[in-house]
């Protein structure tokens, strides 16, 4: 192990958790408009609705003691797929919307900074009754998926963009989130690298726990090529990048 490098990243580290205090105003403070909650649709995409919370009365009962006691890492999956009601309910848990405050702002069922929630949401769906193989996105203001793109050869791209983890294109879906730093950056500047950080464990924490309550197991996964998998979203790598992905499947 290098200790010069591993020091230097440490120090670099706790200078960007401390306060800073200069003379440079954020957008915010310039009086800018706030970045939108989502990214827009294209005219020519396909959105495609999701099942309301009607539809999730088999799920509830789920004791929370019981949920996070059970909690853990799961790496192999039934070959079942998962039903668009559950995804549907994953999905919610995870970036729904509860209610709109204001332009660019949203209370969620998952915690943010300064009510910022910079991430988006993208699936690589292999099993999910209704819909075909392809790369989706969550739309939570209207609770829906937009498609993407269809992906020939999706669970050989997976694996290579995830160095070679073969379990990950096993799942049924694969929840990637995919920062926008400026929604955070538009209040924070530069601090706000540090919360949308954090920000990623409150998402991926619901996710465990709601995956509780359909029989289903997730695993959190860091190791990842950077420019594999934004190339396999589609996302630029700058003003929008991969932070986090989870696949998900029945246990």
């Amino acid at each position: 192990m290098n200790s010069d490098l591993i020091n230097a990243h440490r120090e670099f580290l706790k200078d960007s958790l401390r306060l800073k205090t200069n003379f440079y105003l954020s957008d915010q403070h310039q009086g800018l408009p706030a970045p939108p909650l989502q990214k827009p649709v294209k005219a020519e995409q396909k959105t495609i609705p999701l099942p309301g919370k009607d539809s999730w009365g088999q799920f509830r009962g789920t004791d929370l003691v019981d949920a996070i006691a059970g909690r853990k890492s799961e790496r192999r999956f039934l070959p079942e797929p998962i039903t668009l009601e559950e995804l549907s309910y994953l999905l919610w848990a995870t970036q729904g919307v509860k209610e709109e405050l204001g332009p660019g702002t949203a209370l969620r069922t998952v915690p943010s900074a300064g009510c910022r929630h910079p991430f988006e949401t993208y699936l690589l769906i292999n099993r999910i009754n209704g819909l075909d193989s392809g790369i989706y996105r969550y739309l939570p203001l209207e609770h829906a998926l937009v498609l993407e793109r269809l992906e020939d050869n999706l669970a050989d791209k997976l694996i290579q963009a995830t160095l070679g983890q073969r379990f990950i294109a096993s799942a049924p879906v694969v929840v990637v989130w995919a920062a926008i730093p400026y929604r955070s950056e538009w209040r924070y500047l530069e601090s706000a690298h540090r919360v949308i950080l954090l920000d990623a464990g409150h998402i991926c924490q619901n996710l465990y726990l709601a995956c509780q309550a359909i029989g289903c197991g997730t695993c959190a996964i860091a190791a990842y090529n950077q420019n594999g998998m934004d190339q396999l979203l589609g996302v630029d790598g700058k003003d929008e990048f991969t932070v986090y992905l989870a696949p998900v499947g029945k246990v």
